[in-house]
């Protein structure tokens, strides 16, 4: 990697950075081979000798604090769907292409047979158009009730006049603050010239989030518990590519500004260990510190 301003035979990775293009390709058919059979998988083209990378980068929720929805959008819908027995509910977004939402009309009128049938889960696909946002029950501001069998013709159009809709998901205008559930994934399609700015931009704008993406960061956290912040002027798609093709090892996540924390590798090697061991490791310090502290003595 090279630390000056790329020429054409590099990528850049930063505003500061940047990595060979053959380096980079050559990740990037490894990336492939992973994802072989996927939606996963990325193309890449060039434009005036520059490198551009396309496809869907997955994303995983680590917020803490609710974000809220708008409470009211004129193109779009919104379908809660919740079974009876689960702890958790689901929003779910219909076709979606470059990042962006279709736009649909939004149906006050739907009868109750028509939001049953939206209400039972559909299997989701492996791609940009079926994501899903978990809220857990546990929310203050989730409150869902089993539907009577039968509702009084004014009672139900109180209902529908209160319910709103947003990317094809009815909910209702009092639960539009939630929490995603940590660690459910979603999914963005976005190149490698969008920086991370352009990435938290889009991933809200899909959801329709309320909150500034300032409020926000991506986090690069590995298996071993290290966790870097990925800067404004960096690339999240080759950050993706860089780190490889395996969640297991390496996931992005999405988490608060302010509370968000990076963990150095240093510091990462020893969370996984239980306290009795770290605390052996504390006192072999401490008698390693006294011997050192004694030979000085003596001399």
């Amino acid at each position: 990697m090279k630390e000056d301003c790329p020429p054409s035979s590099h990528v850049p990775i930063s505003d500061s950075k940047s990595i060979l293009k053959s380096e980079l390709l050559s990740l990037l058919k490894t990336y492939n081979c992973y994802h072989e059979g996927r939606s996963s998988q990325l193309r890449h083209r060039e434009e005036e000798g520059a490198l551009i990378i396309e496809g869907l980068l997955n994303i995983s929720w680590g917020l803490k604090r609710p974000i809220r929805l708008q409470i009211q959008d004129d193109r779009e819908r919104v379908h809660l769907s919740w079974t009876p027995g689960q702890s958790s509910c689901h929003l779910k977004e219909p076709p979606a292409q470059d990042g962006r939402v279709t736009a649909q009309e939004p149906s006050a009128q739907a009868g109750p047979q028509e939001e049953s049938s939206r209400g039972r889960s559909e299997p989701a696909e492996e791609d940009e158009e079926t994501p899903q946002l978990m809220r857990t029950k546990s929310d203050a501001a989730c409150v869902i009730q089993r539907r009577p069998r039968s509702r009084a013709p004014g009672e139900a159009q109180r209902i529908r006049r209160h319910r709103f809709s947003i990317n094809g998901h009815f909910y209702n205008h009092k639960t539009s603050v939630f929490t995603p559930a940590y660690g459910s994934t979603t999914n963005v399609r976005v190149n490698s010239t969008m920086t991370t700015l352009q990435v938290l931009t889009l991933l809200l704008n899909k959801f329709r989030v309320e909150n500034s993406p300032s409020e926000f960061a991506l986090y690069i956290v590995h298996e071993s518990g290290e966790r870097t912040k990925l800067k404004d002027c960096e690339y999240p798609l080759i950050s993706r590519i860089l780190h490889g093709p395996c969640e297991k090892i390496a996931r992005i996540f999405l988490m608060e500004a302010d509370l968000g924390e990076e963990v150095p590798h240093d510091v990462a090697q020893y969370i996984k260990f239980e306290m009795p061991v770290l605390d052996s490791f504390v006192e072999k310090l401490k008698e390693e510190e006294e011997r050192e502290i004694s030979k000085l003595t003596v001399k």
